[in-house]
């Protein structure tokens, strides 16, 4: 049974996005990232947290390093912070989740196991594991006032002749689709205020940052697919989407609109993998309001200090 997630008497619904945080076995830097989420968790009184991929890092390790010896307990580990708290949180798979010997379907039947996951397995008729959706509930009410859509963008391409990462499927944008108008559906024909999150940033990311005005950094390449299969193009169709949130990308950080449509990455969370020296881990908060199509955004940092507003990024300046 889906939890029931609700606008709070403030008319808000604040959302914080872990993303990254390549848990292992409990090594010096995953307890730091245990600290931050700690310290972005106590601050930000949240009322979802999700996970935006790569919670554990279960493949090859670095030289030096320990590969992950228990994916299972791994992932217990990783999210136990806002578990402990009693916080609903959410998540999607990012592609470092599964190299190991562990499959989505088993984490998932592990994230099921826990008393605030709102996570589901989704359809098995299509692509990939935890394509699900999260209804917010108005504060005096039973009907639906915001939809939360949860993808799973995959791994390394399957694909002989495309080289780098897997794409968000036409059958998952399908579901996407009929998802979307069965809510419009139930409130007039009207499409609710929406979100959705996935760990692989789409192609768009990179055309947002070439094209329009953005906030926050990039420092790395956008590592999006290379193909396109028109997610983005859906959500403009159906008007819902208000914003899209990815990780990945360990040192960017940006967000802008495309569209009408804003594209934001998170902020890095975990300190298990690459970084960059002087950007601070963190989160990003979202924070909805009840009856409106907008949403505010900022991060929050490991040393309990706010970015609000992020610097401003014009075409054709350096990165």
């Amino acid at each position: 049974m889906k939890p029931i997630l609700r606008f709070g008497d403030d008319h808000t619904f604040k959302i914080v996005q872990f993303t990254d945080i390549h848990w292992k076995n409990g090594e010096p830097e995953d307890l730091m990232s245990r600290r931050c989420m700690e310290t972005v968790l106590d601050l930000e009184q949240p009322d979802l947290v999700v996970f935006t991929g790569d919670l554990i890092y279960s493949g090859e390790a670095d030289p030096g390093y320990r590969k992950c010896q228990d994916p299972v307990q791994a992932f217990k580990d990783a999210v136990s912070a806002v578990e402990s708290r009693g916080i609903r949180w959410a998540f999607v798979f990012g592609n470092h989740d599964t190299e190991g010997e562990v499959t989505r379907e088993e984490l998932m039947d592990v994230a099921m196991q826990h008393a605030y996951n709102s996570a589901e397995h989704g359809s098995p008729d299509i692509h990939g594991v935890g394509n699900y959706t999260l209804p917010l509930y108005g504060s005096n009410g039973e009907e639906t006032a915001a939809v939360l859509y949860f993808f799973d963008s995959g791994r390394e391409s399957e694909h002989a002749a495309v080289p780098g990462y897997d794409w968000i499927r036409r059958d998952q944008i399908r579901w996407y689709e009929m998802a979307s108008r069965a809510f419009s559906a139930k409130h007039q024909g009207n499409p609710l205020p929406s979100l959705a999150f996935f760990h692989i940033p789409l192609p768009e990311y990179r055309e947002v940052w070439e094209r329009r005005t953005c906030y926050g950094s990039k420092f790395e390449r956008v590592c999006c697919p290379e193909v396109n299969t028109g997610l983005f193009a859906a959500m403009l169709e159906r008007g819902d989407v208000m914003g899209t949130f990815a990780g990945h990308d360990h040192i960017n950080d940006y967000w802008g609109e495309l569209h009408g449509i804003r594209l934001c990455y998170g902020r890095a969370t975990g300190y298990g993998t690459y970084g960059r020296e002087g950007m601070l881990r963190g989160a990003r908060v979202i924070r909805l309001h009840e009856g409106q199509r907008q949403f505010d955004t900022w991060i929050t940092l490991s040393d309990g200090s706010q970015i609000r507003e992020q610097e401003k990024h014009e075409p054709g300046t350096s990165d």
